[in-house]
């Protein structure tokens, strides 16, 4: 929302500034625009206001409740705080402040405002439905995808960063990263591009996290590389920022060369690297090669009587329905994709 532009007049008259209200209005907002911003129900902010007092600071008779940015900052201090599990009531306490007295009878009861179901038509209820089959959407996951609704990169931040460091990278994409994003990605389809916004926030900050771990300063073990490329029209490479990190937590040396990579840059960058393995990305089928995959396949390198091949994973949803040749694999999971890599490095 930009700043409200300055009053102008006729020429040869002089401005006037505008009236309170009309500044306190443009520069607020409804309770409305307030849960959309934040990504919470405003069932959820309303009962947050009745039990614990967080609401507009300043109110006008007749008009409609307005938040100004410091109440907001207030709101998106109870958000945060409620997301990492703190009570209801004690998050309101810490997000007034020590000196805000809480309403009397503010307390943790049943049916309280932070865990009830958001509305319906909420960003909050982005669908986290779709994670691993191993079970249910995970809290981290959860506060995660709530947290990049509110376009909360602070939080969205920190969330990746405990979960990298708590739990690995693999584990951190598979069970919290790869089904944030699914949400999002769903959430984006099914909102015809509303949500893109919050899509491109998350996959940035993944990426910054994935590549934290593929970036540390681990001299990796001796001995041919793992080569990582998106085949010539992919344009995604957040899962193969996955497998590189994964990689690099295991101490094994790799290559990566990104999104769409052109099919002779590709066969010239096996032959100059000699991998063990090339793992080629496909996210839709329009961009699965299967020509070029065996060509990889086929690609040799070193002198007379030494003369090497590597061995072609194709991953990724675009190689549904293709059947392996001779010298490719195509992996199931990320962890098995890790451990079949491994077994041709070492």
């Amino acid at each position: 929302m930009g700043a409200p532009a300055p009053a102008t007049g006729p020429p040869g008259t002089t401005a006037t500034a505008p009236a309170a209200a009309p500044v306190l209005a443009e520069a607020s907002l409804t309770t409305g625009g307030v849960a959309r911003r934040l990504g919470v129900s405003p069932t959820t902010v309303r009962s947050w206001e009745r039990r614990y007092g967080i609401g507009p600071a300043r109110r006008e008779e007749g008009h409609h409740r307005r938040w100004t940015p410091q109440d907001i900052a207030v709101l998106e201090a109870m958000c945060r705080l409620t997301a990492r599990g703190v009570p209801p009531g004690e998050a309101a306490r810490l997000a007034l402040g020590a000196a805000a007295p809480v309403p009397s009878g503010a307390g943790a009861a049943p049916g309280d405002g932070a865990h009830e179901g958001p509305a319906e038509g909420s960003p909050d209820r982005i669908d986290t439905a779709n994670a691993p089959a191993a079970g249910p959407v995970s809290p981290e996951c959860r506060g995660l995808t709530r947290a990049a609704v509110r376009l909360d990169t602070a939080e969205v931040a920190r969330l990746l960063r405990q979960v990298v460091d708590d739990m690995g990278a693999v584990a951190a994409w598979t069970e919290v990263m790869m089904p944030a994003l699914r949400a999002a990605g769903r959430r984006w389809a099914g909102e015809g591009e509303r949500y893109v916004e919050v899509e491109h926030l998350l996959s940035w900050h993944v990426s910054t996290a994935l590549r934290r771990v593929a970036d540390r300063p681990v001299p990796p073990r001796p001995g041919p590389p793992a080569l990582l490329a998106g085949m010539p029209a992919e344009l995604h490479t957040l899962p193969l920022e996955a497998v590189a990190a994964g990689l690099a937590e295991r101490g094994l040396p790799y290559r990566m060369f990104g999104a769409a990579v052109p099919a002779e840059a590709l066969l010239e960058a096996v032959r100059r690297t000699g991998p063990a393995a090339v793992m080629i990305w496909s996210q839709a089928k329009h961009t699965a090669d299967r020509v070029l995959a065996r060509r990889a396949a086929e690609t040799a390198w070193g002198g007379r009587g030494s003369r090497a091949r590597p061995v072609v994973l194709i991953a990724g949803p675009g190689w549904a329905g293709h059947q392996p040749g001779a010298g490719i694999l195509r992996p199931r999971d990320l962890p098995g994709a890790l451990d079949r890599i491994e077994q041709l490095l070492t």
